[in-house]
């Protein structure tokens, strides 16, 4: 079976208390077919520090909310 999956650096997107939070050039595997993104558990650990932590962010923008009705 061929692999499918690539070494990539990814945007990592969560709402968190209703706010969307990105972290930028986060290291994934992502797969060529589908875009499916698996990290390591070291990676997510690190995630939930930065994203939890007090750490001021490199930069804020501002993102339009769409519904879909």
């Amino acid at each position: 079976m061929n692999e499918t999956y690539r070494d990539a650096r990814v945007t990592y997107s969560v709402e968190v208390q209703g706010r969307l939070v990105l972290v930028e050039n986060v290291p994934a595997r992502v797969c060529i077919e589908t875009g499916e993104r698996l990290f390591s558990p070291e990676t997510v650990e690190r995630l939930q520090r930065i994203i939890l932590g007090s750490t001021r962010p490199k930069r804020v923008v501002e993102t339009p909310v769409y519904e879909y009705a």
